[in-house]
C-alpha cells in the first residue's frame, strides 16, 4: 500500500466515524483537520492505518465536542 492509499484510507475511516457518530461538524474543517492529524504521524514513521485513523478521531473529538458543564 502507498502512502497516497494509507492517508486516503485512514482519512476515509476517520470520516466515517464522525459522520456515523454525530460528531461531525463542518466536514471540510474536519477533512482538514484529519488529514494535518494523519500527516503529522505519517511524517513520524506511523504506518498503521486504523492506528493514524483513530487518532484522528480522538483528536478532533477531542478540540471539537462541546463541554457539557454539570451544575
Amino acid at each position: 500500500m502507498t502512502d497516497s492509499e494509507l492517508r486516503a484510507q485512514s482519512l476515509e475511516i476517520a470520516f466515517s466515524v464522525l459522520l456515523q457518530s454525530g460528531d461531525l461538524g463542518d466536514a471540510q474543517d474536519a477533512a482538514h483537520f484529519l488529514l494535518h492529524t494523519i500527516d503529522e504521524m505519517m511524517a513520524k514513521g506511523e504506518r498503521r492505518r486504523l492506528l493514524l485513523s483513530n487518532a484522528a478521531i480522538d483528536a478532533y473529538r477531542s478540540r471539537y465536542q462541546p463541554l457539557v458543564l454539570a451544575s
